[in-house]
């Protein structure tokens, strides 16, 4: 079963998905905790939680410094990747705007579970070759199969 494929692992409380965040802010997160569902918990927690942060700016850093603190390196193969970060902040931008006054963890588990959280959102919008483009992991590239305006 590949990656695509397995089902969504789902939070239990708004304290879990507010403790991914704060690993991720303090980049003492343990590596093995920072999966595609805790990406997405995480921008979610950040957006409704963080008003402090512009996602959109401050992300890049605070991925790539939580990269290299957790012992992996940002450079043209792997680490931080630019066009992925800005869509998954869209989308979930989307997600929070179509879903106001739920509750945190209603929030970051119905977007991990929705049609906009899936592994394979991205490759929707994009072709693969466009998505994993050296030029796409340095700076936002804008995607060639479906615009971000439309539904995933």
């Amino acid at each position: 079963m590949g990656e695509a494929s397995l089902p969504p692992r789902l939070f239990a409380a708004d304290e879990e998905v507010r403790a991914i965040a704060r690993g991720l802010l303090a980049r003492d997160l343990p590596r093995p905790l920072w999966t595609h569902e805790a990406h997405l918990a995480a921008i979610i927690c950040i957006l409704t939680e963080h008003p402090e942060i512009l996602a959109e700016r401050d992300m890049p850093v605070i991925i790539s410094s939580y990269n290299v603190a957790a012992g992996g390196v940002n450079d043209d193969t792997q680490g931080y990747h630019e066009a992925m970060t800005q869509v998954w902040i869209h989308v979930a931008r989307r997600h929070v705007a179509a879903h106001p006054g739920l509750e945190l963890l209603d929030l970051a588990n119905g977007f991990i579970a929705g049609p906009d959280g899936g592994r394979d959102v991205l490759l929707r919008h994009y072709s693969r070759d466009r998505l994993f483009s050296l030029a796409a992991r340095r700076s936002f590239v804008t995607p060639d199969l479906l615009p971000l305006s439309a539904a995933a």
